[in-house]
């Protein structure tokens, strides 16, 4: 008996780890040593690998792949097909050297998003649709573009509430619990 709901063609392996009332979605698959927190929503054709994390309450949109070494903190949202890497130096032969990525509590990754491995999105962070992330991106700080760079800075709802390059001092971090339900 399961706490999670997932679709007859998701594949969750033994020893996955997934959280109450989580639901997988078709064709997703979910690798031994994952570990999936409770309430999240996995997508179509979402692949999480083994030494991933994903946080509570993450709502992670089709087609995407968690690699070992991605860490999403509670209340991450990922868009359709945004790209996590692992590898800096990806080779098909020779050794491989994962390189971890971290994404903070509450940040979003809009569609087709590409974030490099190595990488820290802060918390309440927001990555524009198409953006190459090859940098930190900081608390609230909003980027887009190829490479990403810095738009602006968004409250804990994700409006725009400065253009100016550096984060407004009056900006409150936090604040997440506001909006939950």
């Amino acid at each position: 008996m399961t706490d999670y709901w997932a679709h007859p063609t998701a594949l969750v392996e033994e020893g996955a780890r997934i959280g109450a009332d989580t639901a997988i979605w078709h064709h997703a698959h979910i690798r031994a040593g994952a570990v999936v927190g409770e309430g999240t929503v996995i997508g179509k054709n979402v692949f999480v690998d083994a030494a991933a994390r994903v946080g509570a309450r993450c709502k992670v949109q089709n087609n995407v792949s968690v690699y070992s070494g991605v860490v999403l903190e509670d209340d991450v949202f990922v868009g359709p097909s945004a790209v996590f890497t692992n590898d800096r130096f990806p080779r098909a032969f020779g050794p491989w050297q994962r390189v971890d990525t971290l994404v903070r509590r509450g940040a979003s990754i809009g569609a087709n998003a590409t974030v490099r491995c190595g990488i820290e999105l802060g918390e309440l962070s927001l990555v524009a649709a198409g953006a190459v992330v090859v940098r930190d991106v900081r608390p609230n700080e909003l980027v887009g573009g190829n490479p990403a760079r810095t738009l602006g800075w968004v409250d804990v709802r994700g409006e725009v509430v400065d253009r100016g390059p550096e984060r407004p001092p009056d900006l409150p971090f936090g604040g997440i619990e506001e909006v939950l339900p």
